[in-house]
């Protein structure tokens, strides 16, 4: 006769999730088995069709379960859908040293009417400036938070308007890529 391997019960293990208002239960044995595991949230919906998608790790804290973001991305669909013809983007890509650790950064902005590669030279180095010296002042939570509400999106809109006026805005990327202690 074979033994049979004890299987252990799984149920429903709440997570919390401080930066959004979402409930998210996750389906495991145990507490240790959720710790370090990602999680994908897709804010579409709170966020009124602007298509984000964030990452989440879950970290075990006694005897419960707390997610931090580790990464924010724009999904491609949303991208494209705002992209339109007789228009230019500009993007970027660059690492920047925030409070408490190393995040990348990749802006991304759509002008109104084509415009020529100087004018999209100008913006893509006042995005950097702008966004360098906003960041090294935040921690990575405040940063999360902020591009979730949309405040470094508006501020930077306002800055680059001066250079020449978008009619899209936003933050492409924003990924942890290691933490200070």
């Amino acid at each position: 006769m074979a033994k049979s391997k004890k299987i252990a019960k799984k149920t429903f293990f709440d997570v919390k999730a401080p930066i959004t208002s979402a409930k998210i239960s996750l389906y495991a044995s145990s507490l240790e088995e959720l710790d370090g595991k990602i999680i994908t949230l897709d804010l579409t919906r709170s966020l009124r069709g602007k298509s984000f998608e964030l990452k989440l790790k879950v970290k075990k804290d006694q005897d419960s379960l707390t997610s931090e973001p580790i990464g924010l991305e724009l999904m491609g669909s949303y991208i494209r859908k705002m992209i339109r013809g007789g228009t230019d983007y500009v993007e970027d890509s660059f690492k920047v040293e925030s409070k408490d650790g190393l995040v990348i950064v990749k802006p991304f902005m759509i002008t109104r009417k084509k415009v020529s590669r100087g004018v999209r030279n100008k913006i893509r180095e006042a995005t950097k400036k702008h966004l360098e010296s906003h960041i090294k002042t935040r921690t990575t939570k405040e940063l999360f938070n902020e591009v979730i509400t949309n405040k470094i999106q508006k501020d930077l809109s306002l800055k680059i308007k001066k250079i020449y006026p978008l009619a899209l805005c936003e933050l492409r990327t924003l990924k942890i890529v290691e933490e200070k202690k």
